[in-house]
């Protein structure tokens, strides 16, 4: 495969990861904030749908087409910036996983608030609180990371 192709999948999977992981939680915002629980429990199931489809496949693209690059353009592995990014993209992979066990804890207990016919309560929006909390620790790394593919700072 041809580096133009490398980088085009890398950058495009890289722009499905922000876009879909900052839009969702603009949605999920949104949705918590109306404090109506049938748009609760419809953000709940879109962004939780929406990691499926698009962060998922992404977030398994990444390494794949990175280590690809690196093969073709000829990086090692003792780069500083690349390693730093190997260890950033570990870290935000993990803070992902955890607020995916969230997300879908916070879609069941809207989706059983929903049918008991209550309204959300503590824990719910405690959970919200670590979501949001997650999501920031996650999009910064990956922030990082993206300046680091571009730079390619020697830190070392």
């Amino acid at each position: 495969m041809s580096y133009d192709m490398l980088i085009l999948i890398h950058l495009v999977s890289t722009l499905l990861m922000l876009g879909v992981g900052g839009g969702s939680a603009f949605y999920k915002f949104m949705g918590d904030r109306s404090n109506n629980i049938d748009v609760i429990v419809h953000t709940n199931k879109t962004i939780v749908f929406a990691d499926w489809i698009f962060t998922t496949p992404s977030a398994i693209v990444q390494p794949i087409s990175g280590v690809l690059l690196m093969l073709e353009t000829g990086y090692s592995l003792n780069e500083s910036w690349l390693l730093i990014s190997m260890f950033l993209y570990v870290f935000a992979g993990v803070l992902w996983l955890i607020a995916v066990h969230l997300q879908l804890r916070m879609k069941c207990l809207s989706i059983e608030t929903q049918k008991e016919g209550n309204t959300l309560g503590d824990d719910y929006f405690k959970m919200v609180k670590q979501w949001i909390i997650l999501g920031i620790f996650s999009f910064l790394a990956v922030a990082i990371i993206f300046y680091l593919m571009i730079v390619k700072p020697s830190l070392y």
